[in-house]
């Protein structure tokens, strides 16, 4: 029987490329890989946001020479490739990636501009793309690998007034599972995590328009809504945790699966 490795150290020796590093929930997959042994690459177009989670990994001397940043724009497959290719020179192959960079942009459909539409698929979905395309090339030239996307459940339940979020994200979910059916014959799993409301800076921006974390949780019927049967938003490292998950051994024989991370808010869905 083989055993599976100490939670503690889990993904000692493991490489993992993670987008959207500085802040939310990407930043809490970074902290949480490198807490159990993981070589990191965190990338995000906030530079501000890395500098703060490198300074946070120097402050625990085991993690600090584990991980390596730089400022990337998904939405520009150069950037994407260039990054790809430095972080494996700096840190080595790459067996794993998470890509959780993702932007929200609110209103009814009939009142987006091209702009706002365009740059949610630019980021959630060609940004996806771009940086799985550039990772998945080495890792099926190696044989191996695992590729989380973060998702979301309004990728499967409509949302009124976040019509362009929703396609964005319903887009990266098929995409995730076309990946991992081409992917598999060479030994890559790919999955998906589909949060519901978290508490992060793109949720709170969402209040600041007008709704509450308590309206949230409670549901709102005339915005046909249900609530959070679990009566909380979720922290970023809940999802976090559902991260690491699929990117660890322990999922092994998992590929093509969608992890709905919501508290129940979809129950619709069965």
């Amino acid at each position: 029987m083989t055993l599976s490795p100490s939670p503690e150290l889990e993904f000692s020796g493991r490489r993992i490329l993670v987008t959207g590093a500085a802040s939310g929930i990407g930043a809490a997959v970074a902290r949480r890989l490198l807490a159990q042994g993981a070589a990191v690459a965190a990338v995000d177009r906030d530079e501000a946001g890395l500098a703060a989670l490198q300074e946070s990994a120097g402050a625990h001397s085991q993690d600090a020479g584990r991980l390596w940043t730089a400022p990337l724009d998904v939405r520009d497959a150069g950037q994407v490739a260039r990054a790809v290719a430095q972080a494996e020179d700096a840190l080595g192959p790459l067996d794993g990636l998470a890509c959780a960079a993702g932007v929200l942009e609110m209103g009814d459909a009939v009142d987006l501009s091209d702009e706002q539409w365009a740059h949610c698929f630019a980021v959630n979905t060609t940004g996806v793309f771009q940086v799985c395309r550039a990772v998945a090339r080495g890792m099926r030239d190696r044989g191996a690998g695992a590729i989380v996307n973060v998702s979301s459940n309004a990728a499967g339940t409509p949302r009124a007034g976040m019509s362009a979020y929703a396609a964005s994200k319903a887009a990266v979910t098929q995409f995730s599972r076309c990946l991992a059916l081409e992917l598999a014959p060479h030994g890559i799993r790919v999955n998906i995590v589909s949060p519901g409301s978290t508490d992060t800076a793109m949720q709170r921006a969402m209040w600041a328009l007008g709704s509450s974390r308590e309206a949230v949780i409670a549901g709102d019927p005339g915005r046909w809504r249900l609530g959070i049967p679990l009566g909380k938003i979720a922290t970023p490292d809940e999802i976090a945790d559902s991260v690491l998950f699929l990117l660890s051994t322990r999922a092994s024989h998992i590929t093509l699966h969608d992890l709905r991370v919501d508290g129940g808010a979809t129950l619709d869905q069965g």
